[in-house]
């Protein structure tokens, strides 16, 4: 698996439609991570907040470190004080516990707001209408700054499938950015996609994707 080709077939494929590669981290040694900043790759992506802690001091401090997976609110100062982008923002409670924390570190902390896109109960998010109530109330958070919304598609072979709920994502995002909503409110990313899906997600308006297999190869899972 060779880190750095990947890396720069991604960039070349992905700069054309202006859209931010994330590398997901996640379980990879900060060996592979290395070899992957070293091929000029500079936004990380993690799951869990403790090993986004570790290796945020173990590793350069340019990197923008992303937190693309469920968040659990007691979780959330570990991350706070340096974390570029929180995208798996999907309830009240944990808006509020982000805006602590912030508060807490004098910083605003940039976040996207979870959607429920997929054919699985499984996957976390926020339902249309949710979205819209939790929205009104952003404004009750100075030190939260929502800059979009973020999906996954049903893990399936099925294309029309992810299309279609790719498509729904789009139609919610851009709905929203023709409101008007409080300052701290910015509809500007639209983080969809994967390494399984992420051509689909790419063409359908898609402006950062999370992509972990596609560079690092199959991860461990232990």
């Amino acid at each position: 698996m060779n880190i750095k080709n990947n890396i720069n077939l991604l960039e070349r494929e992905l700069s054309e439609k202006k859209c931010k590669l994330i590398a997901v981290s996640k379980t990879q040694p900060v060996e592979k991570i290395m070899e992957a900043y070293q091929a000029g790759q500079r936004v990380f992506g993690e799951n869990k907040a403790k090993e986004l802690e570790k290796k945020f001091v173990e590793l350069p401090k340019d990197i923008e470190w992303h937190m693309i997976g469920h968040l659990q609110t007691n979780k959330v100062k570990y991350i706070a004080p340096f974390v570029s982008l929180i995208h798996s923002v999907d309830s009240q409670k944990l808006l509020e516990e982000i805006n602590k924390q912030g508060n807490k570190c004098n910083r605003v902390i940039p976040c996207l707001l979870q959607v429920h896109i997929a054919n699985e109960e499984s996957k976390f998010g926020l339902k249309y209408e949710n979205l819209i109530t939790l929205l009104d109330t952003v404004n009750n958070y100075p030190f939260v700054k929502v800059t979009g919304l973020m999906g996954m598609a049903t893990l399936t072979d099925d294309e029309k499938q992810i299309a279609k709920e790719f498509t729904q994502l789009k139609h919610y995002f851009e709905e929203l950015k023709s409101k008007k909503f409080s300052k701290n409110i910015e509809m500007k990313e639209l983080s969809m996609g994967m390494s399984s899906d992420y051509t689909i997600a790419v063409e359908l308006g898609s402006t950062m994707v999370r992509i972990g297999t596609a560079i690092f190869g199959e991860r461990n899972k232990t």
